[in-house]
Order: C-alpha cells, then structure tokens, then sequence
C-alpha cells in the first residue's frame, strides 16, 4: 500500500474539522483505519492538532532515516546480519530469507558485501565466511566478469515446475567444494528430494574433468536422471556433453542466487563437517570419500520422518538395486 501524500492529508485535516471519526475518512480516502490511525498518532502536534504540512516534514524525516538504516547502521538488522554470516550463509541466501520471511529486504546483497570487505578492512573476519573468501565480489554487469558466460546455457526459468516442488524421484543438484588454496575439489551431486548424494574427488575444476567425472557418476542411474541444476561456474562448461551421454536437461541457476539450490548448498555443509574450509584434499583417498558418502547417505534426516536418503529412496523405488551406497 503506498504512503499517505501530502493531497491526502490535507484531505485529512478537513474531515477532521467537519467532525468525522477515523473509520469515516479512512472510507472516504479508500484507506484501512488503521493507517488513518497511525497517521494521526505518529503526526500530531503535542497539543493534538494535526496540521498536513508539519506530517509531510516529519514524515520526510523518517524516510530520511530510514534510508541510512538500510545501510546496516540499525544496530538488530546488522546483528542479524553478521549472526548469519557466520553459519556461513552467503549474502545472497541472507537476503532470499529475509524476503521469504517479510516479502520485502531493506537491503541488497550488494550492500552486505561492501560491508564484509569494510570489516575485513579493519581486522574483521566475517570475509571468513564466504565461499570465496580471498575474492572480492563483482557486482552484476560488471563487464570484466565472464562468470556465467556459458555457451548454450538453459536457464532455470526454464526447468519443469515439478522440479521445484520435489515432486518426483531424478532431480539433481550439482557444485563443487574446494580445497586449501584453490587446489583439487569434490563434486558433490545431490538428488533433490530424497537428499540421496555422491561424491567424487576432482584433479582440478577443468570442465572436461567434471564433465566426466559426473557422467561417471550417474550413469549407472541414468534411468532415474532427469534434470541437472548447476551454478555458473565455468567447470560445467560441457553441460551438453553430460546432457547428451545421460540423455537428460541441464539446467543454471540464476547468477548470485544460491538459494536456488538450496538442497546442494544444506548438503555442502554437511561436507564440510568431515572436510572443514582449509582442509588440503591432496590426500583424500576413495576409500574416505566413499565413507563420507555413505555416512551421509545413511543419516537420519528430519525433514524425511528421520529416515535416511537411502531407505527413503528405496521405499519410493522399491528396489535395492538402483541406488547403492
């Protein structure tokens, strides 16, 4: 609903003077009581006048106000922020909650992340909890940053909606976790709702390496897969050689929107618990990753009834052959 002007509070001043209640101008300027109230309440004079012309300044001055709280100066939203940051949620994912939860942000995650880089600026290690820590960000249209520059790219707008609603068994999830200093990865691939996964260790993020790598992977399921959502890192580059081999659609997710792939991020974490950041994957070996694997693919979950991926996936299938771990 827009703000009262200032045409309409001077309406407001003249119905109040002809005798009419609050209800009664609130119908007559197609308005809620209830702003009509907390106009009067926040706008009168302290002698319980209300003139239009002092409303319209101290509502200026609120708006005044309120445009340098958005810049992480009010002392709860920054609290919020920063408690966010570090259960390492990235400003994007920040940023979808808080519109999620209130329909609206005060804030952009531009903003969060010139905040990140004026901490760190002054000793401050919330730049810690970034995915790329050592990186600044690059805001959107900058024309230096190739990132997402993907032949052939399908975008995510284009994926079946039954993929967003979790309503079959095949919908994959893909990325990648990175070792100490930039060195070796693990491709993580996450079915999206059963929360079934399986790892492989990664040389390097060379496209044609991760392409293989996660036709290696699936094929043995190729049956079940059908669509795979990747951010834009240039790793998937050979979407179509994956596409083609499991004869499935690959799709991307929405630059800098990390919450489109939430169930990959959640499941990032819990990697991470076994392979913390800082963590040198040089040694890693097949045998531990496969455990990893397992683990996690044996852990009771909570928003499965607490049973784990593999049983769920299993009673859906009804079969032990298919997905193994």
């Amino acid at each position: 609903m827009a703000h009262i002007t200032v045409e309409q509070r001077y309406k407001i001043q003249a119905l109040l003077a002809a005798g009419m209640k609050q209800k009664e101008i609130a119908k007559i300027l197609g308005r809620d009581k209830s702003v009509i109230s907390r106009e009067l309440s926040r706008n009168r004079l302290n002698n319980g006048k209300y003139k239009p012309e002092v409303a319209q300044q101290y509502y200026r001055h609120r708006r005044k106000r309120c445009r340098k709280l958005n810049k992480l100066q009010d002392p709860e939203l920054k609290q919020y922020v920063e408690d966010q940051l570090r259960e390492d949620k990235s400003p994007e994912q920040i940023i979808g909650i808080m519109r999620k939860e209130e329909h609206s942000s005060p804030l952009s995650h531009e903003t969060i992340y010139q905040y990140i880089w004026k901490d760190k600026s002054t000793g401050g290690e919330l730049y810690k909890h970034l995915r790329n820590q050592g990186r600044r960000y690059q805001k959107r249209g900058n024309s230096k940053n190739s990132r997402g520059v993907i032949p052939n790219r399908i975008g995510i707008e284009q994926r079946p909606e039954v993929v967003d609603q979790r309503g079959r068994v095949g919908d994959f999830e893909i990325d990648l976790v990175i070792g100490k200093n930039h060195k070796n990865a693990i491709l993580t691939i996450v079915e999206r709702k059963s929360g079934f996964a399986l790892l492989r260790k990664l040389p390097s993020k060379e496209a044609e390496i991760t392409a293989e790598q996660l036709v290696d992977a699936l094929m043995p399921i190729k049956d079940y897969v059908h669509t795979i959502t990747s951010d834009n890192g240039k790793e998937f580059a050979k979407h179509e050689l994956v596409a083609k081999n499991l004869e499935t659609s690959f799709y991307f997710a929405t630059p800098y929107h990390s919450w489109e792939r939430g169930v990959n991020e959640n499941y990032n974490r819990l990697v991470r618990q076994y392979f913390p950041k800082k963590t040198s994957f040089e040694d890693i070996t097949e045998e531990q990753l496969l455990n990893v694997q397992n683990k996690l693919n044996n852990r009771e979950r909570k928003r499965l009834g607490f049973v784990s991926p593999i049983k769920y996936l299993q009673s859906l299938l009804l079969t032990k052959v298919a997905f193994t771990t």
